[in-house]
């Protein structure tokens, strides 16, 4: 059990300190991955950035997802195949579902960004992290949204997560580092003695602040 996300991501980083990761970016998974990732930044000394995915819930059924949209420009949009044949959506259907969720990823992009540009992750390590994992549909849908931007690799970092599910994650990622894999996972909240929501404000504020504009020399008189 771990104290709280700050311990965890002080665990992971000392763990990933020792791979010798060649020129990594660090993508926090929003917003419980956040305060774990900040750890292992700071410790190799990587930039930090946010991965924003939405999913895109089956008609009358948002909970069971038929794909999900990874932010970029432009987004990634990531088909659950077998969902989409089970409800025989056409490519009109998932435009429609799409469409519906588009507006929030927007609106997280903007909230969650505020000016801070994305990083490229072309030919770059990515360490991909959140605070634990259940079944990894999330984390997999932005591994392979990742895949399509050209990373040098892609290690995914977690503190708990079962070891099915990171089964499941080390055939889409390069490389997996998880620290407790409890044969009976239960709730994510059980595996912290602290394990607080996050609001977006708590969670903006643990952001490195964007660069301020350069200004440009004053034009000619």
């Amino acid at each position: 059990m771990f104290r709280d996300r700050t311990e965890a991501g002080q665990k992971l980083a000392a763990e990933l300190g020792g791979l010798g990761l060649r020129n990594p970016v660090v993508l926090a998974l929003p917003r419980g991955g956040v305060p774990v990732a900040v750890e292992i930044a700071r410790e190799l000394k990587a930039p930090l950035d946010l991965l924003i995915v939405r999913k895109v819930g089956a008609p009358g059924n948002p909970e069971l997802a038929v794909a999900a949209m990874v932010d970029g420009d432009p987004p990634d949009l990531v088909l659950n195949r077998e969902i989409v044949e089970a409800y025989r959506l056409d490519d009109a259907e998932l435009r429609m579902l799409t469409d519906r969720e588009r507006p929030e990823l927007e609106r997280r992009r903007h909230v969650y960004r505020a000016g801070r540009p994305p990083i490229p992750v072309a030919e770059r390590t990515v360490i991909l992290v959140d605070d634990g994992a259940a079944t990894g549909t999330t984390m997999k849908v932005a591994i392979r949204a990742l895949k399509r931007r050209s990373p040098r690799g892609i290690v995914i970092a977690l503190p708990v997560a079962p070891p099915a599910t990171l089964e499941e994650l080390g055939r889409e990622a390069d490389k997996v580092v998880c620290l407790n894999q409890p044969a009976r996972f239960l709730a994510l909240g059980y595996h912290y003695r602290d394990f607080p929501q996050l609001t977006d404000d708590e969670m903006i504020a643990m952001l490195p602040k964007p660069e301020p504009l350069r200004k440009g020399p004053p034009p000619p008189a």
